[in-house]
């Protein structure tokens, strides 16, 4: 064999190549995947050139936006396209002509306000501020400072309006990070929707009233939503104005410091849903023709707007913009002592068609085509990654629904950097289920495959719904399974319904074989965990400004005569099994069985067996079972438990001993009553 027909060993590759090692389909892409790694590599070597380091390339906001030191306040924006341009607000009696700002030659203007003469800063803590913006047109308007760290909204107000923070006493952290968990347990929230009354609830209420409940599930993360500043409510935080800003209706920055603080005092990681596709199109409060110029921050003409989003588009290939999202995404690591992001949209990002009605059927040429390829986004998203990791053990989790090769793979091996992807296509399968098929049409063989479908070596969170599924429009799984009968026999004085039994029952095992085969991560959306019978709808023109569906029924869990506490009790059982067990990190599940007529499936993962009963009428005495390891067998979890909700059928105590014949391509055979509709748990008792 000849030097260049030996075949090459891509683990050892420097050069981005080495994921191929992973994915031999990856092969016919090296060239692609070299180029891809090197302009990361490119793109580092100028920023450190130009800006010193990369750490001071993003940490944007000590040189843009307003900084004190102990003689005044320098106040920087960039602005290219302003012909002039002032600072006003509560300070200067909103005079707009008295403190006029300097440009330099990269279109930054600049302005410094010296102490008075007492030493007090020349614009107060708290108080309003504005920078007023000549235009190419010489038209003057006021606008929020890019870099503003705070906005507030006075009520029925439609805008947002900038403030100076600058608290004399900053907030005193208390506790330390904890360490990254290994089997990340997520439970995705919303601050203001958090309360059972009917109105915006608050980081403190948070912190104090639902941090507690997250701690006894069980979870060991919390995600929270719609934290960047926002101006419409309704958008569940999607549409940013102040990507500095934390939503000020929450709280101030101190209480929503303190909410992750408690959270780091209970163990938890505190995860942002962190909005860097897109951003509101608001002209009065946002980044939207800050300059007068529609591409300032964003894309030129059409290539700038989001048509099914109503949103601006950034373009990731300008200097600026780099620094602004990656200083972004520093700042609430750093500031906020944030533990790592969900990165929101990231395939809208990557494409320029966004995955508006794109099917992305055409296998990997997809992924590498730079004609469908937004390059300077991945590379954006690549040095982002790579910036967080090397900051310390933070974790970033990509919400993509292409596939794309890669993207949870390290920097320095060709990958793009995410720790995890979200397993979108679990909870569609789900949905599709319940409105297509009846339970008997259910195919096994579908559901585990749809389970354990994704790229080797590229970890998954996995759910079964998310907040997606719960906004009006859509239905939860609970409101797919019992909406027919929920406000009516959720009593346990009411008799039993086949409804409510079924859904009952269904609820429970969807998401525990979900939590078990589909990922390496495991999420859900609050409320969800106990069936909460109202979907998520924000108050809006449309519903009278209504707060009623803006809110989580926690009364209802916690009412000892309704069933849904025993739905609560069921996911903190898991939850809890699970870090015992940790199968979530463990190696991907091996399906021993999927029997289509019977509707069994079972396998083992994390040192577990696992035999899921999906019948809807059929029970199973002395049912064969193959497992690996000879011995004793009990039950760890049983979804028919009584404490669950369940008919109690099989005895807690119950011990299952092994037989020396094969079966299910296992050398033991064990043999076990499984009630229909039933999950079941067992571990070997040593």
């Amino acid at each position: 064999m000849t030097q260049e027909q030996k075949p090459i060993n891509w683990s050892e590759a420097k050069d981005g190549t080495s994921v191929i090692q992973f994915d031999s389909y990856l092969t016919p892409y090296a060239d692609r995947l070299r180029q891809r790694h090197q302009r990361v590599l490119d793109k580092k070597k100028e920023i450190i050139a130009k800006e010193g380091s990369m750490e001071k390339f993003s940490r944007g906001w000590l040189y843009y936006g307003f900084n004190r030191d102990d003689k005044g306040i320098t106040y920087r924006e960039w602005l290219p396209g302003a012909k002039a341009v002032f600072l006003t607000g509560d300070f200067n009696g909103w005079n707009r002509d008295s403190h006029p700002c300097k440009r330099n030659e990269f279109g930054v203007w600049e302005i410094f306000l010296p102490n008075k003469e007492d030493g007090s800063p020349a614009i107060p803590h708290k108080t309003k501020v504005k920078v007023s913006v000549v235009t190419a047109s010489v038209e003057k308007s006021d606008r929020v400072p890019a870099w503003i760290k705070v906005c507030w909204q006075e009520h029925k107000k439609p805008y947002l309006d900038s403030v100076y923070w600058d608290p004399p006493q900053p907030y005193q952290w208390k506790n330390k990070r904890p360490p990254m968990p290994k089997d990340l347990r997520i439970y995705e929230s919303h601050v203001g929707m958090s309360s059972s009354e009917p109105k915006v609830s608050t980081y403190w209420e948070f912190a104090h009233n639902v941090l507690p409940m997250i701690k006894e599930l069980g979870y060991n993360a919390v995600q929270l939503m719609g934290i960047m500043e926002h101006a419409y409510y309704a958008s569940f935080g999607y549409q940013v104005t102040n990507f500095f800003a934390i939503s000020s209706r929450f709280g101030t920055p101190e209480e929503l410091k303190e909410l992750i603080d408690i959270a780091h005092g209970l163990g938890i990681v505190v995860l942002l849903d962190l909005i860097h596709s897109h951003a509101s199109k608001n002209v009065a409060d946002g980044l939207n023709q800050l300059d007068g110029t529609d591409h300032l921050y964003f894309h030129e003409g059409g290539r700038g707007y989001h048509p099914l989003w109503d949103s601006r588009l950034f373009n990731y290939g300008h200097w600026e913009v780099l620094r602004f999202l990656i200083s972004n995404a520093r700042w609430y690591l750093e500031e906020y002592h944030f533990d790592g992001f969900r990165y929101d949209g990231i395939t809208s990002m990557m494409y320029t068609h966004h995955g508006m009605s794109y099917t992305f059927t055409r296998g990997y040429d997809e992924y590498f085509d730079s004609s469908l390829v937004d390059e300077d986004a991945l590379l954006y998203l690549t040095l982002c990654n790579d910036m967080i990791h090397e900051m310390g053990d933070f974790v970033s989790i990509a919400e993509d629904v292409s596939g794309m090769a890669c993207l949870c793979r390290p920097v320095k091996e060709g990958g793009y950097g995410f720790d995890y992807r979200l397993a979108m296509g679990i909870p569609d399968k789900w949905i599709t289920l319940m409105k297509e098929s009846k339970d008997e049409e259910w195919n096994m063989a579908d559901i585990t495959w749809t389970l354990v479908n994704r790229r080797y070596m590229e970890a998954t969170i996995a759910y079964s719904e998310s907040h997606d599924q719960s906004l009006v429009g859509d239905k939860t799984l609970a409101f797919w399974l019992m909406d027919a009968e929920m406000y009516t026999h959720m009593s346990v004085m009411s008799p039993d319904s086949p409804v409510i039994s079924r859904g009952m029952a269904l609820h429970k095992i969807i998401r525990l074989i979900t939590c078990a085969l589909g990922g390496e991560g495991y999420l859900n959306f609050m409320g969800n965990e106990f069936g909460h019978p109202e979907w998520v709808d924000f108050p809006r023109e449309g519903n009278n400004d209504s707060y009623h569906y803006a809110r989580r029924r926690w009364d209802l869990m916690k009412d000892p005569m309704l069933r849904y506490r025993f739905l609560w009790a069921f996911d903190r059982a898991m939850n809890h099994l699970e870090d015992t067990f940790k199968w979530l990190p463990s190696a991907q599940a091996y399906i021993l069985l999927k029997h289509e007529s019977d509707k069994v499936i079972s396998f083992e993962r994390g040192g577990l067996f696992w035999a899921f009963n999906f019948h809807p009428t059929q029970s199973y005495a002395d049912y064969a079972f193959g497992v690996s390891r000879p011995g004793k067998y009990k039950i760890v979890l049983d979804s028919d438990n009584s404490e669950f909700g369940g008919y109690g059928r099989i005895t807690k105590y119950t011990e299952y001993f092994t037989q020396p014949i094969a079966c299910h391509d296992k050398p033991q055979r064990i043999m076990i009553y499984i009630p229909n509709r039933t999950a079941l748990v067992f571990a070997l008792d040593e």
